[in-house]
């Protein structure tokens, strides 16, 4: 009999909102869509309710391993299995997805164009992302990971700006052509040795030579590095920032860069852990071509929304150099910086929408002197600007302060490499804010536009706007002064992580072997008598 013991929690929350979905068009709905919104809000609250309910109740933060864990044979023919679970690396990052995504159905409210079509792409959305994060199949990964670029691709080409179609057949073709690489290395993981499976556990234990971890970790960094994004493979993402509408950038910069982050923890890291000591060097130097490269860009950016993308591809840097350090807190750091973009990156782009939807131009050269009009969006925006530059007690400063700790703290590196990414990693960190509080000054301040603001009607943040801004800056802050809240959630499974790859490394798994076998003789030997 089901009760809420033996319930499936993961694979409601992962099928109420496709399922929903499908209903969306046979809501009743006078053609103004205000039916189809309101429904669609309540099933995103049912469904982030749940997800809360059950990791809060259901899940342990101390267990390091897969939990809430659900298996049934679905095509046995071909070894498919509905799969799913979480653990640390994954539970946050469904928890981000529930609140982001529900927040950005709020932020749908002014879409007028074709209303239901565009619920019933959310909704899909909504459960496709969260499947990316929970499912331990491989070929479903790859199906769940397809499947979530189709609505984007819709929501870009239908409800874009005027280069919308460019933006998304770039996107499509970015992130399809680097979903083959996730194909041919899951398959070739799959039928390595004796035994073909696609299941996660099963092949992050089989023993795989160098050559081939070193072939199936380039081909998954290609794949993940069009969806984090990472340079080269960056062009998409401003492109698409550049077309899109708020909710969808919402969606853009809080969930799906976090995909590649968490695919590059889950699979490159976790299953080749051997390969990924070779690469963690140029893992840290990618990092380090992001933080200073789209920085700079983002400085010399004069559309408001490219200016952000550019910024969201700087922060990313960080997730690459705390995976990349070998050590607990940057490991942990890399995570809660993808929780913390998350929320920054959705806020930002949120009030770009509300900017643009006012002052119909994302030039900043046509703006300026709008901050008094506007009280209430210059100051969510210029909030959500400073947890953007990591001031202290936001978010994004104890983030950035865990990578830089545990890469500089790291025995796997010699110090005049560190000494030299470190100092390039803090150049990033003094063009952020240049860029971002210049770009308040041009918004708010600056020479005033006297056409925009004499010819424009240039009302402040309705309680709507002011409200999602709030939810966000919430856990922002929040985690800010007492980031234990998030991290106790993944502590010890990133803990877990960072010891598997100190192990793979010779030199770092002596020095440990060392200490213990120092710690065990340090101890005084035991008395014979009482």
């Amino acid at each position: 009999m089901l009760s809420l013991e033996n319930f499936p929690w993961l694979t409601f929350i992962i099928a109420f909102p496709i399922l929903m979905s499908l209903l969306v068009a046979f809501v009743p709905d006078k053609g103004d869509g205000k039916t189809i919104r309101w429904f669609s809000l309540v099933v995103g609250l049912i469904d982030f309710a749940a997800i809360a309910y059950a990791f809060c109740t259901k899940y342990d933060y101390s267990n390091p391993n897969l939990q809430l864990v659900e298996k049934y044979a679905w095509v046995p023919d071909l070894g498919l299995n509905w799969s799913v679970g979480v653990d640390g690396l994954s539970m946050p990052l469904v928890m981000l997805t529930g609140f982001i995504t529900t927040l950005a159905i709020l932020a749908s409210w002014p879409v007028t164009l074709k209303p239901r079509l565009f619920y019933f792409l959310l909704l899909s959305m909504y459960g496709a992302q969260i499947a990316v994060f929970a499912v331990q199949d491989m070929l479903l990964f790859f199906l769940t990971w397809e499947l979530e670029l189709i609505p984007v691709y819709l929501l870009l080409s239908i409800w874009g700006g005027y280069k919308r179609l460019y933006a998304a057949t770039k996107f499509i073709l970015y992130t399809a052509i680097g979903s083959l690489f996730i194909l041919v290395a899951g398959l070739a993981m799959a039928f390595y040795g004796d035994t073909i499976s696609f299941d996660m556990q099963t092949l992050a234990n089989k023993n795989y030579p160098l050559t081939f971890q070193l072939l199936a970790y380039g081909a998954f960094l290609i794949s993940y590095g069009v969806k984090l994004p990472i340079f080269p493979l960056h062009t998409w993402l401003p492109d698409a920032h550049g077309e899109a509408t708020a909710p969808v950038h919402m969606l853009l910069a809080g969930i799906l860069l976090k995909m590649g982050g968490y695919a590059l923890m889950r699979m490159n890291a976790g299953m080749l852990p051997e390969a990924h000591a070779y690469f963690a060097p140029i893992l840290v130097i990618l990092g380090i071509v992001n933080i200073i490269y789209a920085a700079l860009t983002s400085f010399a950016q004069r559309s408001l929304k490219r200016k952000i993308a550019y910024s969201s591809i700087s922060h990313m840097g960080f997730v690459l150099i705390g995976l990349a350090s070998f050590t607990d807190l940057g490991t942990s750091g890399a995570m809660l910086q993808m929780i913390s973009h998350g929320l920054i990156g959705a806020s930002l782009f949120f009030l770009v929408g509300a900017t643009y939807d006012r002052t119909h131009t994302l030039i900043l050269d046509e703006m300026g002197g709008v901050g008094q009009q506007m009280p209430k969006i210059f100051a969510m925006f210029t909030t959500c600007s400073l947890a953007s530059l990591a001031l202290p007690g936001m978010s994004g400063f104890v983030a950035e302060v865990m990578v830089f700790v545990g890469f500089a703290t790291s025995d796997a590196y010699s110090g005049t490499f560190k000494v030299i990414a470190i100092l390039l990693m803090a150049v990033g960190v003094i063009l952020t804010p240049v860029y971002l509080l210049s770009m308040l000054r041009e918004i708010f301040y600056g020479k005033e536009n006297t056409q925009l603001t004499s010819h424009q009607e240039l009302v402040d943040a309705e309680p709507r706007e002011v409200f999602i801004i709030a939810c966000l800056l919430i856990p922002i802050i929040g985690i800010g002064f007492y980031p234990k809240i998030v991290t106790q959630m993944y502590d010890s499974t990133t803990t877990q992580l960072a010891g598997v790859l100190r192990d793979a490394v010779p030199v770092l798994a002596n020095k440990r072997d060392n200490k213990r076998l120092a710690a065990i003789q340090a101890q005084p030997a035991p008395s014979l008598t009482k």
